[in-house]
């Protein structure tokens, strides 16, 4: 009991000197901030070999099978990424202080709207890393202060990064405008609960941390990450545009939410299926759960041990691994009824040339992103031209989609008179 009354006593005091440093935050120069930015990539290229030999101890304890495992690895390639995601978010225009609205209303006040920070954005995520840079960087940018809750999993990454993150801060006196809570799970209660200290919690992860966060939080929260993705290949789509699509929308990279994990498929287009599935299982070993009709066309035109029957249970699933279902359709309204019940509303796909059932894909279909004739890996900050992502948004309120640099800013109004005064 009072190991549980020092770590939430710890945790308080470190969330108040962090909603102290917001204060000190808003003070800061747009060149101030590019340069905290530009000093953390300089730095980043620095530190590769101590970034690295901490995400090998983390790498260490985890099965290299588990599809987390890919998220949590850090290579050379990658933080060379990291660092010209740093500096593409210092290069772009800042979101602060924009006039959304200026009026003058018949009492003679002048309004004007304009954007300003959160405050303090609260992240709880799980084995990924370089959300802690991509994070830092979009809301040192927006404004914000941070507070990161990350997993047990990537514990001594996050640490090497925060270190690296602390000393771009401490020349301007801003250290406590980042903090990294404890990575065990018993601390995650007392950064839900800080309604005085954090304005915005989002969580990245599975769906079940998503429903943990979304189903236990006091502070408000926004939905990100989990994503069932369908592909709707109708009876009108281009056989080598859906090839194409599938391959890369389901190989890609399919640790992360915008992988493809369902394809439907029309029925008159039902002997193609082989075809738009061909070298998935020599080059990938990609696993294909197909409902009855499907399986009956691919069986022995597919590995039979890569080829199985699939449950009902198949369907609504987020793999994030190499395993894809495939459900058969009558119509565009069977496809339409089948991602409505299974999509996680994050990215849907069509491949069509009928542009009339791709209007109505379009209107119909309820997702942040939706697609036609092309790939949902397109679904990430970095490709919408947004610099780089906090996460991608599965609800309606606040924002949807990628989260850039003007999803992390609120308003506020500004009013200038002269002597009014209401009756």
């Amino acid at each position: 009991m009072e190991e549980v009354i020092s770590l939430k006593e710890d945790i308080i005091n470190k969330l108040d000197k962090v909603k102290e440093a917001s204060t000190l935050l808003r003070q800061l120069s747009e060149d101030d901030i590019n340069q905290i930015l530009g000093d953390l990539a300089d730095l980043t290229a620095r530190s590769h070999d101590g970034i690295l030999a901490a995400n090998q101890k983390d790498l260490a304890r985890m099965d290299p099978q588990d599809p987390k495992y890919d998220r949590l690895l850090l290579n050379r390639e990658r933080l060379a990424q990291i660092e010209q995601d740093i500096r593409n978010v210092a290069a772009l225009t800042n979101p602060l202080n924009r006039i959304l609205e200026q009026k003058t209303v018949p009492s003679g006040l002048e309004l004007t709207k304009i954007t300003v920070a959160i405050g303090v954005i609260g992240i709880v995520y799980e084995a990924r890393p370089n959300v802690t840079f991509d994070v830092f960087s979009l809301c040192l940018k927006s404004g914000n202060c941070v507070v990161l809750k990350g997993g047990s999993d990537a514990h001594d990454s996050n640490l090497a990064i925060v270190s690296l993150i602390k000393q771009v801060l401490k020349p301007f006196g801003l250290e406590d405008a980042i903090y990294l809570a404890p990575s065990g799970r018993d601390a995650l209660p007392f950064i839900l609960d800080a309604v005085d200290s954090i304005d915005m919690i989002i969580p990245r992860g599975s769906q079940g941390l998503i429903d943990f966060v979304r189903d236990h939080a006091k502070v408000p929260v926004v939905e990100t990450g989990a994503g069932i993705v369908h592909t709707y290949f109708d009876a009108s789509g281009d056989l080598e545009v859906g090839k194409a699509v599938i391959e890369n929308a389901k190989t890609r990279r399919v640790s992360v939410c915008n992988a493809l994990d369902t394809l439907v498929i029309h029925r008159d287009r039902l002997e193609d299926l082989p075809y738009l599935v061909e070298g998935l299982d020599k080059n990938y070993a990609l696993e294909i759960l197909a409902d009855q009709e499907a399986y009956q066309v691919l069986e022995h035109r597919y590995d039979s041990q890569l080829l199985h029957e699939a449950e009902e249970d198949d369907f609504g699933i987020e793999f994030l691994s190499m395993k894809m279902s495939v459900k058969t359709v009558e119509d565009l309204e069977e496809a339409l009824n089948h991602i409505a019940r299974y999509s996680s509303k994050h990215s849907e796909a069509i491949i069509a040339r009928d542009q009339e059932v791709i209007d109505q894909f379009y209107l119909r279909v309820d997702a942040a992103a939706v697609y036609a004739n092309t790939s949902t890996a397109y679904t990430d900050g970095a490709q919408f031209g947004l610099g780089a992502e906090i996460g991608i948004s599965t609800q309606k309120l606040h924002a949807r989609g990628p989260m850039g640099l003007n999803e992390l800013t609120s308003y506020k109004w500004i009013i200038k008179g002269a002597g009014q005064v209401r009756e």
